[in-house]
């Protein structure tokens, strides 16, 4: 089977609000990019990628579009832990999947979006 995700981005109306939020939740750093016009804060990653992009064309929302699953292992309540403090709103608490996809949780970013976790424990 193939990976069906090679890359994802997540709107932002403020791009330094969106990295600070996203550097606290996960403890990393996030690249910032400014390709004229467009604004873009890079996760590090090896395969799939992810940016927050910051654009006239990019709209977060709360209840509407396409929900990604962020990893939060190797225990997603460590990062759920941060959400609220970092400015985000925890819509979902952690519940678990089954035995086998582990557990899952739904927040709301610093900047509207509705996104994911999930972890193995």
């Amino acid at each position: 089977m193939k990976p069906w995700t090679n890359w994802f981005e997540i709107p932002a109306t403020d791009i330094a609000r969106a990295i600070k939020f996203y550097e606290t939740i996960f403890g990393m750093e996030i690249q910032f990019l400014d390709l004229g016009g467009l604004k873009m804060g890079m996760f590090p990653h090896k395969g799939i990628g992810a940016a927050l992009c910051q654009h006239e064309s990019y709209r977060p929302s709360e209840t509407h579009g396409t929900l990604v699953y962020l990893d939060a292992n190797p225990d997603l309540d460590e990062v759920l832990g941060r959400v609220e403090a970092a400015g985000g709103k925890v819509v979902r608490p952690k519940t678990q999947i089954s035995p086998e996809y582990g557990y899952m949780a739904i927040f709301i970013d610093s900047e509207g979006n509705r996104m994911a976790l999930n972890s193995n424990s």
